[in-house]
């Protein structure tokens, strides 16, 4: 009888005992006692999910997925004992360290095939989820949770396109726990990762020399300082003890259709393409994995999701506004035990920033004399000249931030972008056959500087949502009812006016966000709208000079390609590039004559170099191997001509602390 194994990526979740080990693991696979099986479209085989134990890592006292000599069979097509036939592959993935933290090399696909051009696999699931950060596996775990109640059976697939659960994932962050105490009310009294409470919250307005005091509009008492990159790798333990299966490493890079235009899942990418599209030695097919419902949890610009949102016309459908954006940069530094006070937090507005400019930047003390220190540009910025990473670069040499980080080390880098359009921007978060959660949608509560708590909670409501239309035949439409009755809604809409405020400036925006705030406590009778989408707000560069940024010392600041090894990026050097222009010719007849090439500036990774040809002109060179996969050049890109698509599973930057 022909059945298709699937098997998860799963955490062997370690005793309190466990202590980070440099030798090497290796993954075992085998059936768990809690399998299940479930039968699939009539065209399908049956499928079998099981999870499978597996060794791991401990960094900073959490599981990290050890790939090394991973063998992942279960996607091919098995007949008897363990023959594979058609597509059956395996995939090995090789692990260097780097600045002490595991990340995946390179992934060797070794193929058995009878033809030349194997069909894609297919797996059938109740519901599949896109992206296992906090919203993703929210989803999962309370699924998981909903079917134990009910007593109910059904399959839920996560699939992330990092190498490994929270590789991809980069936040602040001090934590609001409200979802969690909802999804997971045990937790403080397990070994979870968060367990540095907040102490003090400070408020500062930064001139070139000076730090002035201001009052903070929300109170983080009963808050936590944690990584989120390492709370979603627990969660991902815990969504795997509830039968969740985990598919890290596998890019969603489509969405499947049916005949009536309704999602019936996504498609992965093939593997072992060259640049030049022609398969190589190690070619192997994606696998589409479908089901009953498809919940979209990306994150910040998820490709997927913003192609869901046109096609369906969600924004639309929501009476929404567009969404404006903002750049996050973020170290992770150790610094000086003396200098160290865990819990303490920081915001600062103004100073390198202009008054037109809104943004600022972060400061928290984490456990293990670690601090996480970041810069926020919102990018309806003016000026095409503007580089972010300099402007943070810059940041750290204030006089009231530049002790601080003296005498310390720099462990980790990252940047990505962040929804800031709050309220005015949810579009309409249902379509036919799935949802959009978390900051695909948008739920980001600006003036808290929060959206952890709020992107976890709809992932809850989404998988109550989902139960019901699987288990008693209602529609998705009970998300959208839900999140409008919802804290999430309610909090949103106290905090509308606050970022479009700044949309006067940075002294007005202050003056009526504190008007909103203590006057008229979110009860305004008018919400605020918001200006140009951040690439219409790009100034030609006749408007603007250049700014001079001073060069790195090497000991606070640093330059790109320094701070880019500490994200531990890496992409398969030879496949096809996945940021795509739609026009080629653009670049050098629009960007670089009208606005001075602004891609070479707004990313944070160096992706976009103009390069002098053979006769002196200066061409786009687009080094994709440097994403760090922050979506930026997506959103700010001043034509909307650059298009960010999914690379290989596995690749862009592999955090573990951030």
């Amino acid at each position: 009888m022909l059945r298709l194994l699937s098997k998860s990526h799963s955490f062997r979740k370690p005793s309190s005992s466990s202590s980070f080990s440099s030798s090497y693991s290796q993954t075992h696979i085998g059936n768990s006692i809690g399998s299940t099986s479930i039968s699939p479209n009539p065209s399908a085989s049956p499928i079998e999910h099981s999870n499978s134990p597996k060794s791991t890592h401990i960094i900073n006292g959490y599981p990290h997925i050890q790939l090394l000599g991973r063998k992942f069979c279960s996607l091919g097509s098995q007949i008897g004992s363990r023959r594979l036939f058609s597509s059956g592959y395996c995939l090995n993935c090789v692990n260097l360290r780097v600045n002490g933290f595991l990340r995946a090399q390179s992934v060797v696909a070794e193929t058995r095939s009878f033809c030349s051009e194997p069909d894609r696999e297919s797996i059938q699931y109740d519901v599949v989820i896109v992206g296992a950060g906090p919203a993703g596996l929210s989803a999962a775990i309370r699924l998981k949770q909903l079917c134990r109640e009910k007593d109910v059976d059904l399959s839920v697939c996560v699939v992330e396109k990092g190498a490994e659960v929270g590789a991809h994932i980069i936040s602040g962050n001090v934590f609001e726990p409200r979802a969690l105490n909802e999804l997971l009310p045990q937790w403080k009294e397990e070994e979870s990762p968060i367990t540095v409470p907040v102490t003090s919250d400070k408020f500062w307005f930064l001139t070139k020399d000076r730090a002035f005091s201001l009052p903070s509009p929300f109170s983080n008492k009963g808050n936590y300082v944690i990584s989120l990159s390492q709370l979603v790798r627990w969660m991902g333990v815990k969504a795997e003890e509830l039968g969740v299966e985990i598919y890290p490493g596998f890019a969603a890079s489509e969405i499947l259709y049916d005949a009536n235009d309704t999602v019936v899942g996504i498609g992965t990418n093939d593997m072992g393409v060259a640049k030049d599209g022609s398969k190589k030695e190690n070619f192997q097919r994606g696998i589409e994995l479908k089901g009953r419902v498809t919940l979209l949890a990306e994150g910040c610009r998820g490709s997927l999701s913003e192609q869901i949102m046109k096609k369906y016309n969600l924004r639309e459908k929501g009476d929404a506004q567009h969404q404006t954006y903002a750049l996050g940069i973020k170290e992770v530094w150790e610094i000086d035990e003396g200098k160290h006070d865990p819990g303490a937090v920081l915001h600062t507005l103004g100073w390198p920033l202009d008054q037109k400019t809104y943004g600022g930047s972060f400061l928290y003390h984490m456990k293990d004399r670690q601090i996480s220190i970041g810069f926020v540009v919102a990018l309806n910025y003016h000026n095409p000249f503007l580089n972010p990473y300099e402007e943070f670069q810059k940041f750290k040499h204030h006089p009231a931030i530049k002790p601080l980080l003296e005498g310390g080390t720099v462990l980790q880098y990252g940047a990505r972008t962040l929804n800031e359009g709050g309220f005015q921007s949810i579009p309409y978060p249902v379509f036919p056959g799935g949802a959009v959660i978390g900051c695909s949608a948008g739920f980001l509560n600006v003036p808290k500087i929060k959206g952890t708590h709020t992107a976890m909670k709809s992932g809850m409501l989404a998988a109550e949502a989902t139960l019901s239309v699987l288990h008693e035949g209602s529609n998705l439409e009970k998300y959208w009812d839900a999140l409008r009755s919802s804290w999430i809604w309610e909090e949103l809409y106290k905090s509308r006016n606050f970022r479009p405020a700044f949309e006067y400036g940075l002294i007005p925006g202050l003056a009526i966000s504190a008007l909103e705030h203590y006057i008229m406590k979110g009860r305004a009778p008018l919400t605020l709208k918001h200006g140009k989408p951040d690439h219409e707000a790009t100034n030609a560069a006749q408007f603007h000079s250049p700014i001079q940024y001073p060069k790195p010392d090497g000991v606070l600041s640093f330059d790109i390609p320094t701070s880019l090894h500490r994200s531990n990026t890496n992409h398969e050097h030879d496949q096809p590039a996945h940021l795509r222009l739609r026009d080629p010719k653009i670049p050098e007849l629009v960007n670089l004559p009208e606005y001075s090439g602004p891609e070479s500036r707004y990313c944070p990774a160096r992706v976009y170099e103009y390069i002098p040809d053979e006769k002196g002109q200066l061409k786009l060179q687009i080094n994709a191997q440097n994403c760090l996969h922050c979506k930026a050049c997506d959103i700010k890109d001043p034509r909307q001509n650059i298009q960010w698509t999914a690379p290989e599973g596995g690749g862009g930057p592999g955090y573990s602390i951030m």
